[in-house]
């Protein structure tokens, strides 16, 4: 009689490659979080349940926890003992001490790109101006909001150090998660255009004294009117964090 086939040995992932598929997914559950958090889709306060949030993301819960780990490190989320994980709610004195690092690491980035800029970079920041005048004028506010951070962005990456770019948007990601609801926003956009212009035209002169403190007085500007506004009242509409309360459709 012929031999019997021999039964196929199941074999095991190796543990390193299992490892980096966790890593990898749990890497993309913590971007996926991240955006929501960022958006405002999951604000600030709000618990992160894992059964509820596995089961919308099609993931298992230990990438699942992973991802809180990391969102947790980058000063997104916070962990209560007993409670569960909660996207963090920045309160105001923090805020304004993310302002003042801001102010200062962009002051540094002024001078430096005043000295070093190439023509093509200063082209794309006019560039971004010139859609934030735009916007401005189409009283778009959300791109206008968008434009403006990554003017920003790119002014700190452009100005060559890769640690200050990694820490300015560990910070602007925290400083994201002050919502306040901006009750000129329309109004203000064509003074805000006006300040960032007044920052390109710096830089692009060379004069690196010029440059910085446009981008230093930008930032307390922005400053100020934070303070100004938290002090207000949130409009009819609108809770605490300035977000606008939408009745439910369910």
């Amino acid at each position: 009689m012929p031999a019997a086939a021999a039964e196929p040995v199941a074999t095991l992932p190796h543990p390193t490659i299992t490892l980096l598929q966790t890593s990898s997914l749990s890497s993309v559950v913590q971007s996926e979080l991240e955006r929501m958090i960022l958006s405002g889709e999951l604000p600030p306060g709000e618990k992160l349940t894992e059964v509820a949030l596995a089961a919308r993301l099609g993931v298992s819960r230990g990438p699942l926890r992973e991802a809180f780990r990391m969102l947790e490190e980058a000063g997104l989320v916070r962990t209560e003992k007993n409670r569960g994980v909660f996207v963090r709610s920045l309160p105001v004195e923090e805020a304004i001490d993310i302002f003042d690092l801001r102010a200062t690491m962009e002051e540094f980035a002024g001078r430096r790109l005043a000295e070093t800029i190439a023509p093509p970079a200063l082209k794309e920041i006019k560039g971004l101006v010139e859609q934030m005048d735009q916007a401005a004028k189409a009283k778009d506010a959300h791109a206008y909001h968008r434009l403006n951070l990554r003017f920003h962005d790119r002014c700190v990456e452009l100005a060559g150090n890769a640690k200050l770019t990694a820490i300015y948007r560990k910070l602007i990601k925290e400083l994201s998660l002050f919502r306040r609801l901006n009750l000129a926003e329309t109004m203000l956009m064509p003074v805000s255009a006006g300040e960032h212009r007044h920052i390109v035209k710096a830089i692009a002169s060379g004069d690196a004294e010029l440059a910085s403190r446009a981008m230093f007085d930008h930032v307390m500007e922005s400053k100020a009117r934070t303070i100004k506004n938290h002090q207000r009242p949130p409009a009819a509409g609108a809770d605490a964090n300035g977000r606008a309360i939408e009745k439910a459709s369910r």
